[in-house]
């Protein structure tokens, strides 16, 4: 079984994002997008976990359809990875500055 570390990853700055917001004092709108923030990154991380697994379970040959499934997947996380953290600056930015 392959370990996480890219979920765990995202569980570290998970918290280190809501102990930011609870030392800032972040709104309740704020909160919301916050934790859906968090809550789709970390899904998102699963999803992709789980198509790397089923595409591994498909096949045991390197295929170049298998890489490139492998790849948007984790291309999708990065392209959310990268919203999130511009949403975040947006919201912790104008309150720290």
């Amino acid at each position: 079984m392959k370990r996480e570390q890219n979920i765990r990853f995202h569980f570290l700055a998970a918290v280190v994002v809501v102990l930011a917001g609870l030392l800032t004092g972040l709104s309740y709108l704020e909160w919301l997008i916050v934790i859906l923030l968090i809550g789709g990154m970390l899904a998102l991380e699963m999803v992709n976990s789980a198509i790397e697994r089923v595409v591994d379970l498909a096949t045991a040959e390197l295929h170049p359809l298998a890489k490139q499934a492998k790849d948007m997947a984790a291309g999708a996380v990065l392209v959310f990875a990268a919203a999130s953290a511009i949403i975040g600056l947006l919201i912790f930015l104008p309150k720290w500055f």
